[in-house]
């Protein structure tokens, strides 16, 4: 079968490193790291495992960040390669180990993504792992199965930018009837918004500033408002459909703003804030949002959130940052900040429910409290990935909000 996938050459990095430099598509070229091969599909590493046929494998930011050789190689000592790219997922149950018990074949599935304990065959679990707290799990790096922190960076398990790929019946969760593959394929990184927001709740009078309006900005929205918040929101957009979109979702108000000046000059408007200006250098702000949601990660979005945050506010790094350049870190101490990251999903407590935020996302979905089947705008066969690579990174003229792989899970045999 084809699969795309992140190899472990080092001159190829090397090159592609300099090459990308000087133009783009040199991240997906023949001679990056990126590679479309005929590979057998991925075993069932134990009984408990199953096979599944995708129907769509999402195109998200953290594959990016890899293709285009943007994180940190920290990762690296958690990852196994080569390793099939794909962690979001719609596919169809073909094949249940043995001892399998909680789904049977044709299903339509998604999968949490994490490789933990479970997965990994530990009987006993780590401390986070007992707590619920799989996406901290302290064995990504050992167990039954390679390194990688979730399918699609484990080498393997596969991932959905592929026909087949397996995962731990633990990991699978049904599809309702009511919801679209393109509903059901956002479930991971509606997620990733939901963990972000449970982990910090605004007050209803609070004022919440969401930086960037891409996917997992909008569901960052999604995810306040088809929870019940009433805290007033603000997102930043670069681009009309993403303000329309934002709009929809329920933000109150969209900063398009003309330059970082701009921006600084509306959310101080909009919040009672002071703008004061230093000999050089940008605007240190008195005052601005009770908590700022950073859905990008670039330096930009640091340094902006950190400056755009109120006295004793909060900072939610939930875009993948790696290693921002230029970021001044004084707004931290002077305003004595709260700054925290947050890595995928885990088991919440909502009201009387509890479960895993994959798990809270499909409910929500389809007691639709939230519709999102729209924001999937672009669809691609896997053969046309360089085509799709170069529309994902220039979403603003492509119009891109997400974009999948779509397979027939027909030639695979579901």
């Amino acid at each position: 079968m084809l699969a795309l996938q992140f190899t472990d050459s080092l001159p190829r990095y090397g090159l592609t490193k300099v090459l990308g430099r000087i133009r783009r598509r040199a991240y997906w070229a023949s001679w990056s790291c990126l590679q479309l091969r005929d590979v057998p599909p991925p075993s069932l590493p134990a009984s408990s495992w199953v096979r599944i046929a995708t129907r769509y494998g999402g195109i998200c930011g953290s594959d990016l960040g890899t293709i285009m050789l943007h994180q940190s190689p920290v990762m690296s000592a958690i990852t196994s390669l080569p390793f099939t790219l794909g962690h979001e997922n719609v596919g169809i149950v073909t094949e249940c180990g043995a001892s399998v018990t909680a789904v049977r074949p044709g299903q339509r599935v998604v999968v949490n993504p994490v490789l933990s304990c479970e997965p990994r065959g530990f009987s006993d679990r780590c401390p986070n792992c007992a707590r619920g707290e799989t996406n901290l799990c302290l064995r990504f790096h050992e167990g039954a199965i390679s390194a990688g922190t979730m399918i699609g960076f484990c080498r393997d398990t596969g991932g959905s930018w592929s026909p087949l790929f397996v995962a731990h019946q633990s990991q699978v969760l049904p599809v309702p009837d009511v919801l679209s593959d393109e509903e059901a394929v956002l479930a991971e990184p509606f997620a990733v918004a939901l963990h972000a927001v449970l982990r910090h709740w605004p007050d209803d009078t609070a004022t919440v500033l969401v930086l960037g309006a891409g996917i997992i900005g909008l569901l960052t929205v999604a995810a306040l408002r088809a929870l019940g918040s009433k805290a007033r929101i603000l997102i930043t957009a670069r681009y009309p459909f993403q303000a329309k979109e934002a709009e929809r979702l329920g933000a109150d108000i969209v900063l398009r703003a003309r330059d970082p000046d701009d921006l600084y000059r509306q959310v101080a408007r909009l919040t009672g804030a002071a703008i004061l200006h230093p000999l050089i250098g940008r605007p240190l702000v008195q005052g601005g949002a009770d908590l700022v949601f950073d859905c990008v990660g670039s330096s930009r979005t640091v340094d902006d959130a950190f400056r755009l945050t109120r006295a004793g506010g909060t900072v939610v790094l939930v875009g993948l940052a790696s290693t921002p350049h230029g970021v001044d870190w004084t707004p931290v101490w002077l305003h004595e900040l709260h700054v925290c990251g947050e890595m995928a999903y885990a088991h919440e407590q909502v009201g009387n429910w509890r479960g895993h935020t994959m798990e809270l996302a499909l409910k929500l979905m389809a007691e639709r409290k939230v519709e999102l089947g729209s924001l999937v705008t672009h669809r691609f066969d896997l053969k046309n990935y360089r085509t799709a690579l170069a529309t994902v990174t220039q979403k603003g003229s492509a119009g891109v909000i997400k974009a999948v792989f779509a397979f027939d899970p027909a030639a695979a045999g579901a």
